[in-house]
């Protein structure tokens, strides 16, 4: 009897995977630079040709194969629906933002969100996946043209995995660049027009996203090849995400002190269905992202869940010290926090490791919520505390906490060294001390990149005619959904946009209602009076005296005696009122 020294024997009668490779050997094809194509296979007996019956016709299946023998089905199918999973994030993302903005502008972030994600379906088919991801670039920057269009993109094994073709990989990714830029699309919220943020969302996906997703995730990166743990996109689209909506929003000005009199968020119900939405969607984000249904895939999910949970159980006792009051919204915050540290370390450390990490991250995205003031950029959906602080505290927690154990679950990159140390892939915990640094010049490269280039090309926009970000000072008194859409979350906001105008219309309208300034429609004369700079527009000059002073008159009884008896906010009284 032979002595065990720790490493089983690798045996094929109990290799339950095929060891770690898909059915078949797909070395044997002949197009790899093809992608994979079943026309233009040609040898005879390769393609599951002993199913045929015996009197078929071998001559007709001569240059055909089945591609399908290369992969795996069960992880195919695995991936297909967690790109269903991520692409529901987009939703979530919309609704997230529009229950915080106020209930004028609500439809707009909606609007924003699913905007970007056609914009991104086009970019990505058309250079995005390449650029990203194309295997021939060697400058270890921004790939090259290899996958344009979809070229050469089809039955070959994909960049990421082995066991997924490389059509799957890229429809996979696509869905991680869409939600990226629905994150950014935060920074638009109450007073940014549309078309310019679209126009931003396609130059940004191909020279900011891009490069930052090859660094990480192409295999000749610089910093797949510097050895960065990244399991999900803690840099690509947290930090990415995080900062570019910063610098987007220190471009696009602050929103108007005036006009945030009484502000608050305008639907939590809202903000919690996007919240469970967006976990529902992370757990195909970072489960999927171990690319095959695998033990690592498992352990993702439960990192993300314990991440998630300690995360927002930590943000609510943080809020419920100063307020006396269990918050909803700090809850969603915390979760959304925790689940976007988990991004880039749910791969790599262990579910105990995962809790720290949480409440560390609680902690942490909960006071970074003041920089918005510090620096006094109006970050008006926190995008920079809630993903790019959480992202940077993933991937410091890859650097302590990361361990070979967890990477070796996939059955996939067992034995795969880092190939800066020459150690298992890991941190502090496996005693690759070097970790740190890597990770600290990754995190600082990713956050001046994405900060310094998404300001340049919102400047540029901004420059652009027809293209200036913002909207009027009046489109933001009116609201975005009536300057930028014309359509409302809700019916009766046509009618009432805010607590200042709660009046009817003025019977001084005229019959197309196009001739009176939109700001002197409805409401009080103090509705009006936040434009700070100048008249709604030339024609409210004309107005009489009168109608001054009438726009001056206090609130009607009837409104103010519905305040006193509902004192719950805004929507409760707009309801009543209507």
């Amino acid at each position: 009897m032979s002595t065990f020294n720790g490493n089983a024997p690798y045996d094929p009668n109990y290799a339950s995977y095929n060891w770690t490779g898909a059915p078949a050997n797909y070395s044997l094809t002949t197009d790899d630079a093809l992608g994979g194509d079943p026309r233009t296979y040609h040898h005879l007996f390769s393609s599951y040709t002993y199913l045929l019956p015996p009197q078929a016709n071998i001559s007709h299946i001569i240059g055909t194969e089945n591609l399908n023998k290369w992969f795996q089905s069960g992880d195919q199918a695995y991936i297909i629906v967690a790109s269903a999973m991520v692409l529901v994030m987009v939703p979530g993302l919309g609704f997230l933002y529009s229950g915080l903005a106020r209930r004028k502008s609500a439809l707009s972030m909606i609007w924003a969100c699913m905007g970007s994600m056609s914009v991104i379906t086009f970019q990505w088919y058309f250079w995005g996946y390449s650029l990203a991801f194309s295997p021939t670039a060697t400058n270890g920057f921004i790939g090259d043209l290899h996958f344009f269009g979809l070229m050469n993109t089809l039955g070959a094994p994909s960049p990421g995995s082995a066991l997924i073709p490389g059509l799957l990989y890229a429809f996979y990714q696509m869905q991680f660049c869409a939600v990226t830029a629905a994150i950014v699309m935060g920074a638009v919220a109450e007073r940014g027009r549309l078309l310019p943020a679209m126009v931003f969302t396609f130059i940004w996906a191909t020279i900011v996203y891009c490069p930052i997703a090859c660094w990480a995730w192409n295999v000749n990166g610089w910093g797949s090849r510097y050895g960065v743990m990244d399991y999900a996109g803690g840099g690509p689209v947290e930090i990415g995400s995080g900062l570019s909506a910063l610098a987007y929003s220190w471009v696009l000005g602050r929103r108007q002190e005036r006009m945030m009199l009484n502000f608050r968020p305008h639907n939590v119900s809202l903000i919690l269905l996007g919240t469970v939405f967006l976990w529902f969607g992370w757990l195909g984000f970072n489960g999927g992202s171990a690319l095959g249904a695998n033990l690592r895939a498992t352990m993702a999910c439960w990192n993300s869940n314990l991440t998630a949970t300690f995360a927002a159980i930590t943000w609510v006792v943080l809020d419920w010290r100063l307020a006396r009051k269990w918050s909803m919204v700090g809850w969603c915050s915390g979760t959304i926090s925790g689940l976007v540290a988990a991004t880039p370390a749910s791969g790599f450390i262990t579910p105990w490791a995962s809790v720290i990490m949480g409440i560390v991250t609680g902690v942490v995205c909960n006071y970074a919520t003041k920089v918005k003031y510090w620096i006094k950029i109006d970050d008006s959906m926190d995008v920079f505390a809630e993903h790019a602080m959480a992202g940077i505290i993933g991937l410091l927690f890859n650097a302590l906490f990361g361990t070979d154990a967890i990477v070796y679950l996939d059955g996939v990159n067992v034995g795969v060294t880092n190939p800066t140390t020459g150690s298992n892939i890991g941190g502090w915990l496996i005693h690759n001390y070097r970790q740190l640094y890597i990770q600290v010049a990754y995190i600082v490269a990713v956050c001046g990149y994405s900060f310094v280039v998404s300001a340049l090309i919102a400047f540029a926009i901004d420059r652009t005619p027809g293209l200036k970000l913002r909207a009027s000072e009046e489109a933001e008194l009116l609201g975005m959904d009536d300057d930028q859409l014309g359509e409302f979350a809700y019916d009766y906001v046509e009618v009432r946009r805010d607590y200042l105008a709660w009046t009817p219309q003025k019977t001084a309208q005229l019959e197309d209602g196009h001739e009176i300034p939109h700001a002197d429609r409805y409401g009080i004369g103090e509705h009006s009076e936040m434009l700070e700079y100048r008249t709604p527009t030339e024609n409210a000059s004309k107005e009489s005296e009168e109608d001054r002073e009438n726009h001056r008159k206090p609130l009607p009884p009837a409104p103010r005696q519905v305040a006193e008896q509902d004192p719950l906010g805004e929507d409760q009284l707009g309801e009543k009122l209507d």
